[in-house]
Parts: C-alpha cells; sequence; structure tokens
C-alpha cells in the first residue's frame, strides 16, 4: 500500500469527494492506463475517458473485473471502489447518454494514478 496524504486519505479511506473541477485528471487526455492511488492496481484505459463537463474525471467503464460497485451510504447513489484494496473512487451513474455505453464513473483524481503508455 502506498502512503497517503491527507488529503487522498479524505477521498480514498473516509469516502470524501474533491471540489469539482479542482482535480487534475478532469481534463486530461492523455494515452495510458488509470492506477489506484493507494495500491497501484490497474482500473481504467484512457480509452475510456471522455469529456462529460461535470467536474471529475469520466469514464464509461473500468478494466474488467477491477472496479467493485456498491450502493453508497445515501442509499442512492451507486459508490465505486477499486477490487483490489476497496480504495473509494467515486461514483457511477446511468441513463445520462454521454456515450453508447450510457454509463458514466465520476471518479476522483486524488483516487488515481496515471501512467502513460510508452
Amino acid at each position: 500500500m502506498n502512503k497517503l496524504s491527507k488529503e487522498e486519505e479524505f477521498i480514498i479511506i473516509h469516502k470524501g469527494t474533491e471540489a469539482p473541477f479542482s482535480g487534475e485528471y478532469t481534463d486530461f487526455f492523455e494515452k495510458g492506463i488509470y492506477l489506484c492511488r493507494q495500491c497501484n492496481a490497474p482500473l481504467y484505459k484512457s480509452s475510456d475517458k471522455f469529456k462529460s463537463h461535470c467536474g471529475w474525471a469520466s469514464f464509461d467503464g473500468g478494466i474488467k473485473d477491477a472496479i467493485k460497485e456498491q450502493l453508497d451510504s445515501d442509499g442512492a447513489r451507486v459508490e465505486i471502489l477499486c477490487s483490489k484494496c476497496g480504495g473509494h473512487l467515486g461514483h457511477k451513474f446511468n441513463g445520462e447518454g454521454f456515450t453508447p455505453k450510457n454509463t458514466r464513473h465520476c471518479v476522483n483524481s486524488l483516487s488515481i494514478n496515471f501512467k502513460k503508455d510508452v
């Protein structure tokens, strides 16, 4: 497990949310892979990332079996977590029509790291 900053711990461990449009990956579109910031597990391919203008990094799906879903404590949203370490990533929304998959993983930039394709 990687050592987390206080801000990263607030998001990943305590299920917080970073301020909209503040994350380094919100409008970032290089080719590569996104990893869990806590355990380095591969979570998302850059080809699954899209511009949603919602204020957070958006993906229309994750790497097979990398993302776990559960009902959020508010009882209304679907929380997404790293399958390997259980770290909080953000929330999943369906039916918005952004992509043909019709799903959006709304991910906190502080929950992920980017590894550029070489």
